[in-house]
């Protein structure tokens, strides 16, 4: 009988942090003078696991870490602002991890994860300014290999008919993400690192930390950042600075994490202290950095953070040890005249 443990879900509407999870994007306006109102629609999760109310990743997506053979719902609600009727289409779609992060497959192309997803509806007629629940059913087969599996579950609104410029009708879609991973016993670890963190400058000349990243886990990971500064000119404090959008990354995938501080800042030097998070997991890096002037190049820290002394030290006990082994080797060599 199937596994129906991850059925234990809490409404999301009770919480608060449920808010920053809503997905919108403009709905396709109508020609004359109300073609320069804005109106818009959206989708967003109504429950999480219990399990996972700490998990911040789970109150905008689906998360979770199923068995073979369980079957599971999650209640989401599209809705729209708009002061007319709309016609909605929901559909779950392919999606993948990869070095461009996570990306979506072209209109609905399937793949095995949406295979075992089905929608209780595939439309909705939202009346002004209307919303409806939606509900998800996702059926994991007994025989389902391990591995962690990607894809988005889409609300999409057309244009009845091409446009007044133009031969192509418009098409809208938002949508909510899913990372399912599948396999027997506990789930497998979520962890990345932190390497060298660069002081620069955007093109605008706003400063900004640039973190490389790697994940060291088994499991994607969605990458946020947040940098206080402290030490600087004249005893200055800085921050929070918050990093504008969340970089992921497949497992064994690098990246950078880039956050963008404050346009008035002085070059410095300042102390930096680096948080990036993925779900329930957090690293810290911590160093002393200098902004470049306008124009210049990337300083890079002066001083190292903790993962960046760590691989130092690896380096030097690696170059250490071949200068041993060498040195045994030379002594071990026959002179002239001896026996090999």
């Amino acid at each position: 009988m199937p596994d129906r443990s991850a059925n234990r879900t809490i409404a999301a509407s009770l919480l608060a942090i449920v808010l920053h999870a809503v997905v919108v994007a403009p709905v396709a306006a109508a020609a004359g003078a109300q073609g320069h109102r804005q109106e818009r629609f959206g989708i967003r999760l109504l429950e999480i696991p219990e399990n996972r109310l700490d998990d911040p990743r789970s109150h905008a997506f689906i998360v979770d870490h199923v068995n073979p053979g369980t079957t599971f719902t999650r209640r989401l609600e599209v809705f729209s602002t708009s002061s007319r009727r709309q016609h909605v289409s929901l559909y779950p779609a392919a999606a993948r991890v990869g070095d461009e992060g996570f990306t979506f497959a072209p209109a609905r192309t399937a793949n095995e994860l949406t295979s075992w997803m089905t929608l209780n509806r595939t439309s909705a007629d939202l009346p002004p300014h209307g919303r409806l629940p939606v509900t998800v059913t996702v059926a994991v087969p007994s025989t389902a290999s391990k591995g962690e599996r990607y894809a988005v579950i889409w609300a999409e609104i057309s244009s009845p008919s091409p446009g007044p410029s133009g031969n192509v009708a418009l098409v809208n879609r938002v949508g909510v993400r899913t990372y399912l991973d599948v396999g027997p016993g506990g789930e497998p670890p979520t962890s990345f690192r932190i390497g060298g963190v660069t002081a620069g400058r955007a093109g605008n000349g706003q400063p900004r930390l640039v973190a490389e990243v790697g994940n060291t886990g088994e499991r994607a990971v969605d990458l946020e950042g947040e940098v206080r500064l402290s030490e600087g000119p004249s005893a200055l404090s800085a921050g929070p600075f918050r990093g504008t959008r969340a970089v992921t990354l497949p497992p064994g995938g690098h990246g950078q994490v880039t956050v963008l501080l404050g346009h008035d800042l002085p070059a410095g030097p300042w102390k930096f202290r680096l948080t990036l998070r993925s779900g329930r997991v957090s690293h810290t890096a911590t160093g002393t950095i200098t902004f470049p002037a306008a124009g210049e190049r990337a300083a890079a820290e002066d001083g190292p953070s903790v993962p960046v002394l760590a691989a130092c030290a690896a380096v030097a006990i690696a170059a250490a040890v071949l200068l041993v082994v060498n040195l045994r080797r030379f002594r071990r060599r026959p002179l002239d005249g001896e026996a090999a």
